[in-house]
Order: structure tokens, then C-alpha cells, then sequence
């Protein structure tokens, strides 16, 4: 009997994704990949397209939705759902699953007369709280990594086919993705890759499950000469026809002609490389070491499955950003659904549902949390719905909180255009400075953290081709910048607005991280044996105020303020002078002595930040983070770190910093 090869392909971008990138993966990759299977009618294969992205081809390139519509008509494609922007089912609360999965699914029935059976998991995050949403909304299907079945102890013999699972008395069928497959396809030379499947066939496997990044054929390194130029989507291609031990399927028609092999459960888990990422650094290390042992002796492929790293919702402990950004989007979420159903429309539905795009709230070896563009495009969707909301629900102007579950309550200062958010953790930093009439935060930094990757900052070369062919992102390392050691070292307190420190007579620094909330919102105190310090925040309008009283401390105040510009180190951000020249940009270093304002202009924004002090020495530079992504090692600025000085008075001093925001736009 021949073997039937289930072919998925998974294609995403993230919300808010620089255009040049999107023109980059549709030149190099969805426009050669569909050109080419558009050549072979009989090369049956499945894909899901997130929403997002559907609807910026459909804008952008309409022919090529015009060659989906053809394949989709004469049988050879069908579509798999999801999510509309690509959430982590699992993060979202249900009603927000089932609006995201209605969401594409109707999409995708509106633009090609076809309503999706099957579903594509986000990062294949599987917990079984997510198949009521997913059967409540007509998904029979989905397909995840096949590690998750060999967790559960089965053999992997019997993942040729799909399984069956239930929750909560509603069913769901379970496709099991060869690892195997997404590591030869399409790394191996074609006509190798095509004989292990025919072998597959000759031991009697029903069916090939393969389904994964269809950025893997153009976008990834090296494999745009190697898929098109060099032909291998073509030789495998006309390799599987040609072969009488192969054919091609939907997983819909399959699905139709064959019968479940029983129940199972599934662990919460993701694919294998997943579950490594979620870990923290020294517990990376030591899983590393555990596998490598493992591999050495032998033993690594019986065992793996039993070599289990962690789970996704991991990054949201790892991450105190991630966190914050989730809890304030799950908050979002609650007010919306709150809403008299009169009173909501389909823009802020959209609005939420693109606040939850994963990207940004996670980091592996794809994952964005480090780009600070991605976070921006969920702050903005975020913000918007939530001034949308204030319209017609108004929140108090002082609130205190803990929403993100980290042990400290947050104290929210708001006026109709500002929201300031600052965590009673000692520091008494300011975790949030959000403007909604431009949605942005210009608290979303990210701070230094210790990632077991940056073990490979002292390494060079790269890994060796797999299988005859090239090496996967998985076994590349690669340097897009010069980076050193001390670029990787971990920060010890938050990149927050307003951290604190004092440096002594002697020169020697000390943390003032002793500060605890004070009688009234937005007041915080740090006093010891003969000194006090008050720390008052206030908000009006576009303004932030914070006014420092310090008595019985000498030497000198610093105060560092993490703002987050979203041109970062490119052209459009610049610094303004008092007297209206322009120094630098924020990518660049810049020294001031007794400045008393300086402006943070930024075009991208079309609004700037001035800041109006107490005359102070200024240092400004560039905070920037080493990540590893597909493309190698690289470094991302953050935010623009100033640091502000005052000299102190044992007798007291009192010294004032203003943050206003002004918009380009009238």
C-alpha cells in the first residue's frame, strides 16, 4: 500500500511586522513556494495562513490570493484555522479563543468557499483546556508534534496516524507531526528525502504527517538558492508523483477514510525545541548537559521523551515584561467582554484579538519578545481599546493593584491621556508611562537577563550541514553583530523609569531600593539612621511628575529613566537641546552638565518626550540586548537609558523632573 504524505505548511507574520519584511517573505518564499506547487495539480497539501497575514497579501498581493482561490477550487489545497492573529490558545481566556477561531475561519470561508475542519495550534502549545473552544467553533482536527504523544509513553510506531482526545464531553482528533520529517524537510537533497518515505512505506506506515514553517522553503538561511534556485521543492516535488509508493492527501480526506487508533491524553507541552527555550537559564544548562550525556551514551532518542524541558507558559515567569503585558491584555479582555453587546463593534473586537498576538510574548529562537517593534504593535492595539473603553467605562484616576500576581501591588496614576504605573517592589520605578491619544508605552524596555544561548557568545563557526544538504536555524550560530561578554551580563533591578541610586563622598554606590508606599497614592519613602527620602508621582494631562525630598544624605542622587522610543537607534530619533539644536540620536552616547530640559523627539512615534529637571548633569546612551534569532546573534536597543545627577545637601534637597508628552499631529 502506499504511504500517504499529509503535506501542511504554516505561514505567519507577526502583528506589526516592518513591511519590507513581509515583502522580503513573500518574494523569497509564499509567491516561489505557491508558483511552484501552483505547476503541480496533483500535489495535494494543506495550509493554514494566520489572519493577519491573510488580509495584508490580500491588500498587497492580490494575484497571488487569486492563485490560492484556483488551487482551493480544483481540490488541491485545503485550509487549516486558527487563531485570527495567532494567539497562544492556551494564554487567552475561552470566550476570547472562540471569538479568534470564528474570527479565520470565517475569513477564510469568505475568501475561498471554505470552511477550515482542521486547526493549526500557535507554536503547536498543546493543553487540553483548549479542545472545548476548539470543537465549540466546528475544528475536528489539529496536528501537533508527535514528541507530545511520545511523552505519554506511546510508541512511535504507532504515530502514523491520528488519535483521539477528549474535554469536558467534547472530542477532538490528533495528528502527530514527524520531528523527524520537519528536520529532513526540506534540509536533505530531495531525491533522499523522497527514498525515506518510500522506505516508510515499505514498513508499512500509513501516513507521513508533516506540517511546519513555510518560511523553512526561502526565508530561512541559505534555503532560498537551495528550494528554488538550486530545485529542490521541484525534484521533491516531482519525486513524491513520480513514485508509486507515495501519494498525496488532505489531511481532510484522510481524515474522512480512516478510523481514530483510541484515546489519548496529551501532557501540556509544546514541540521539543519549545519546551528548551521556556527554561530558565541554569535550569537550560543543566537540561543541556542531561542531553548531551544522554546523546553520548546512546540512549538520547529512547529516552528524550522523559528529558522534558518546560512549558510555555514559562516565559511569562521568566519575563516580568511578558507578564505585564499579558495580565494587562487579559484585564483588557475582561472590560471588553464586560461590555453591553450594543456597545462593542468590530474594530475593538480586532483590537483585543491583535493585542494577543504570541510573538511578543515569548523568545526562543523565533520568538519576539526582544524585538521592540512587536511589543509596540501590542501596546498600540492594546492602548487604543483601552481608551476606547475608558469612553465609556471610566476608571479611577488613582488605583493600586497587583494584576500581574508578582507579590508587589502596582499604583496606577491616571488622567484622560496618561497612565502611569509604578511598582511598590522597593525600587519604586515606573513599570509603565502609557499616552493613549498615540497608544504608546513608553515604559515597554526589556531588561539584560541570563539566557543559556550566550554560552555561544565565545564560539564561532558553524554547525555542519545535516543529511547531505544545509543546516538548519536549529544548528546554525551565527554573528549579525560583534559581541562580547559584557554585553550579556545580566541586569540586577529592573529597566524601569525612575530607578535610584546614590553615590556617596567617597564615590562608592549604593542602591536606594528601600523605598515603601506612603500614605497617599503615588508617594514612596526610603529613610535608614538619619536620612529620608519622599518620592511623589503625580499625572495631569500629558504630564508626569515626580519630585524627590531627600534629608540627611550627602554626596550625590541619580535617578536612571529607561524609555522606550520606537525608532530606537535608527534615523527618525533624535535628542533636542534647550535651544533647539540637535546633538545626536538615540543610538549615540550624549553628555550634559546642568541641563535643565532635553527633549526626546521621535518621527516614527510623531511625538517626543521632553523632560523638564532641577538642573542636572545628563548621560544618555543606548540600552541594547544580545538575542539569538534564526538569522545568529544580534544586538537590539531597547530603550534610551538617561541617567540624571544632582549633587545632595545633608541639610535637605528638593529636586523636581517633569515628562511631558506632544504630539507632531494637531
Amino acid at each position: 500500500m502506499p504511504i500517504d504524505l499529509l503535506f501542511g505548511v504554516h505561514a505567519h507574520q507577526p502583528v506589526g511586522n516592518f513591511p519590507a519584511v513581509i515583502e522580503e517573505a513573500h518574494l523569497r518564499c509564499y509567491r516561489m513556494f505557491l508558483q511552484t506547487l501552483e505547476r503541480y495539480p496533483d500535489f495535494r497539501f494543506s495550509a493554514h495562513f494566520s489572519g493577519w497575514l491573510l488580509e495584508e497579501l490580500r491588500q498587497r498581493y492580490p494575484q497571488d490570493m487569486e492563485r490560492l482561490k484556483i488551487m482551493t477550487r480544483r481540490g488541491q489545497i485545503e485550509w487549516f484555522g486558527s487563531g485570527d492573529c495567532e494567539p497562544v490558545l492556551a494564554a487567552i481566556p475561552h470566550r476570547d479563543r472562540l471569538s479568534q477561531l470564528e474570527t479565520l475561519s470565517t475569513r477564510i470561508e469568505r475568501m475561498f468557499d471554505q470552511r477550515p475542519v482542521g486547526a493549526w495550534l500557535t507554536e503547536r502549545v498543546w493543553e487540553s483546556s483548549v479542545v472545548p473552544a476548539l470543537a465549540d467553533s466546528g475544528i475536528r482536527y489539529v496536528a501537533v508534534d508527535d514528541y507530545h504523544f511520545l511523552c505519554t509513553g506511546q510508541r512511535a510506531d504507532r504515530l502514523g496516524s491520528f488519535w483521539s482526545t477528549e474535554e469536558d464531553g467534547r472530542t477532538l482528533d490528533l495528528f502527530p507531526i514527524s520531528e523527524q520529517a520537519r528536520y529532513r524537510l526540506p534540509f536533505s537533497p530531495a531525491a533522499e528525502a523522497v527514498a525515506w518515505i518510500e522506505d516508510l512505506a515499505r514498513q508499512g506506515q500509513p501516513a507521513l504527517i508533516y506540517f511546519d514553517d513555510i518560511e523553512k522553503f526561502g526565508i530561512w538561511p541559505e534555503t532560498y538558492a537551495w528550494v528554488y534556485e538550486k530545485g529542490w521543492l521541484d525534484q521533491f516535488v516531482a519525486g513524491v508523483l513520480a513514485s508509486p509508493l507515495i501519494r498525496t492527501r488532505t489531511y481532510a480526506d484522510y481524515h474522512r477514510t480512516h478510523t481514530t487508533q483510541g484515546v489519548i491524553y496529551l501532557p501540556t507541552a509544546s514541540y521539543i525545541e519549545m519546551n528548551e527555550w521556556t527554561l530558565p537559564a541554569a535550569a537550560a544548562r543543566t537540561y543541556h548537559t542531561l542531553v548531551a550525556q544522554e546523546k553520548a551514551a546512546g540512549g538520547y532518542e529512547e529516552r528524550k521523551p522523559f528529558l522534558r524541558g518546560g512549558i510555555w507558559r514559562n516565559f511569562l515567569s521568566r519575563y516580568p515584561e511578558a507578564n505585564w503585558m499579558h495580565k494587562r491584555m487579559l484585564d483588557v479582555s475582561r472590560r471588553l467582554a464586560s461590555l453591553p453587546e450594543a456597545q462593542r463593534d468590530a474594530a475593538m473586537t480586532e483590537q483585543l484579538h491583535r493585542a494577543q498576538a504570541n510573538d511578543a510574548y515569548w523568545h526562543g529562537l523565533f520568538g519576539g519578545l526582544y524585538l521592540p517593534h512587536l511589543r509596540r504593535a501590542v501596546w498600540n492595539n492594546l492602548l487604543q481599546l483601552e481608551a476606547r473603553l475608558d469612553g465609556l467605562q471610566s476608571r479611577p484616576p488613582e488605583e493600586i493593584l497587583d494584576i500581574d500576581l508578582d507579590g508587589y501591588r502596582e499604583t496606577f496614576l491616571r488622567s484622560r491621556s496618561l497612565q502611569a504605573a509604578i511598582r511598590d517592589d522597593g525600587n519604586a520605578g515606573l513599570i509603565e508611562l502609557s499616552v493613549y491619544p498615540d497608544g504608546h508605552n513608553f515604559g515597554d524596555t526589556l531588561r539584560r537577563i541570563d539566557e543559556a544561548y550566550h554560552d555561544k557568545v565565545s564560539a564561532d563557526g558553524q554547525a555542519s550541514a545535516q543529511h547531505g544538504g544545509i543546516a538548519s536555524a536549529h544548528d546554525r550560530i551565527a554573528f549579525l553583530h560583534e559581541i562580547e561578554v559584557v554585553d550579556t551580563l545580566p541586569d540586577n533591578r529592573p529597566r524601569a523609569i525612575f530607578i535610584d541610586s546614590r553615590i556617596a563622598a567617597d564615590g562608592s554606590r549604593s542602591e536606594l531600593d528601600g523605598y515603601v508606599a506612603g500614605s497617599e497614592p503615588g508617594l514612596f519613602v526610603a529613610e535608614g539612621s538619619g536620612w529620608r527620602v519622599e518620592k511623589r508621582f503625580t499625572v495631569s494631562g500629558n504630564r508626569l511628575s515626580v519630585r524627590y525630598a531627600c534629608r540627611g544624605l550627602g554626596g550625590r542622587l541619580e535617578t536612571r529613566l529607561n524609555i522606550a522610543m520606537p525608532s530606537c537607534d535608527g534615523y527618525a530619533g533624535r535628542y533636542i537641546l534647550a535651544d533647539g539644536s540637535i546633538p545626536c540620536g538615540f543610538g549615540q552616547t550624549l553628555e550634559l552638565v546642568e541641563a535643565t530640559s532635553l527633549t526626546l523627539d521621535d518621527g516614527v512615534l510623531r511625538g517626543g518626550l521632553r523632560i523638564d529637571c532641577s538642573p542636572a548633569s545628563i548621560h544618555a546612551c543606548a540600552h541594547r540586548t544580545v538575542s539569538q534569532s534564526e538569522a545568529g546573534f544580534e544586538k537590539v536597543m531597547q530603550a534610551a537609558e538617561l541617567t540624571l545627577c544632582w549633587p545632595l545637601d545633608e541639610s535637605g534637597r528638593s529636586v523636581a523632573v517633569d515628562l511631558e508628552y506632544h504630539s507632531h499631529t494637531p
